[in-house]
């Protein structure tokens, strides 16, 4: 690595929570999509209880990156070691440590260090590197600090479920329509506009407007399709006002009749803005039932088109 020198940026924040509730949320990373802003989507390759392996896929400036890092956890130091590997240029290595330090009162100190390196050490390079950590690093400090500030009501902020449709027909027409989202507006009737950006074969980045019990809905996502796995995750970047994030899959399983396809979502309810949106008396167990009803209708309804679709153009099975 020669000329390649080391760059270190080191970025905290205090956490009116105890220790143990913000090392729970920095351990947990299977579930940072819906807790961290710029994470997409994340998959726990291996993981004995200390050592883990994750795939994950993280926003940076205006791209999509996605690598492999490995994690050391240690629940006892509260401290999560981290190395990516597989990166994109121009980053060469990104090394870095999540540190939980208990303070007096009950509350925390919440540290995230990174390493890195860049190829032939450019300094337009460098720049860009540190310019995406200082983005990314004090956003997703802010949210962790937001979500554990709040754990006492966490599970009642988070809900998760999914819907499924029987369908008489292969998984290859059934995932077509779900991935051909840039004809929904004339395929489905609740999409009334949609513009569809796939500049990297598989990622997908949609605007959409959609028809709702509460009016016309305009949403942002972010999609990754994996077609041999008949698989689609995604997640919205623009959101309605109840949900402070939302995340969900398309999955299109083989059956014992056909194919199963589901619908799955998980939400992160956005507490602020229940009273505002349901009235001065709702409260979070109205706000999840009709998140619930609002995305479940919608989901269901274009996987009832998606069956309607597949079985059409394939016949009976």
């Amino acid at each position: 690595m020669t000329g390649e020198r080391v760059h270190r940026t080191s970025h905290s924040i205090e956490v009116a929570a105890p220790a143990g509730v913000v090392y729970g949320l920095i351990s947990d990373a299977v579930r940072w999509p819906l807790l961290l802003p710029s994470t997409v989507h994340v998959e726990r390759l291996e993981f004995d209880g200390t050592n883990e392996r994750l795939r994950m896929w993280a926003t940076a400036g205006s791209q999509v990156r996605s690598w492999i890092s490995t994690r050391v956890q240690d629940p006892r130091t509260r401290c999560v070691q981290f190395c990516q590997q597989h990166l994109q240029a121009p980053v060469r290595t990104m090394n870095g440590t999540w540190v939980v330090e208990e303070r007096p009162g009950g509350s925390s100190l919440l540290t995230l260090l990174h390493d890195f390196t860049v190829h032939g050490d450019r300094a337009e390079d460098v720049a860009w590197a540190e310019r995406a950590l200082g983005v990314n690093s004090p956003a997703e400090l802010g949210s962790l600090r937001s979500l554990a500030e709040r754990w006492t009501r966490f599970d009642e902020l988070v809900l998760s479920f999914e819907d499924a449709v029987a369908i008489d027909a292969p998984v290859e027409p059934v995932y077509d329509f779900l991935y051909r989202v840039g004809d929904w507006p004339r395929r489905i009737p609740h999409v009334s506009r949609l513009e569809l950006t796939e500049d990297t074969p598989g990622v997908q980045v949609v605007t959409m407007d959609t028809l709702t019990a509460d009016g016309l809905v305009t949403t942002a996502s972010l999609r990754l399709c994996f077609p041999h796995a008949g698989r689609i995750v995604y997640k919205q970047t623009v959101t309605p006002a109840l949900m402070q994030a939302h995340t969900g899959e398309w999955n299109v399983l083989h059956g014992e009749h056909g194919v199963m396809a589901v619908a799955q979502h998980s939400v992160l309810l956005r507490e602020e803005a229940v009273r505002r949106v349901l009235g001065p008396d709702a409260d979070l167990a109205q706000a999840r039932r009709h998140v619930r009803e609002a995305l479940g209708r919608n989901s269901t309804a274009t996987l009832h088109l998606a069956r309607r679709h597949a079985e059409s153009v394939t016949g009976p099975q």
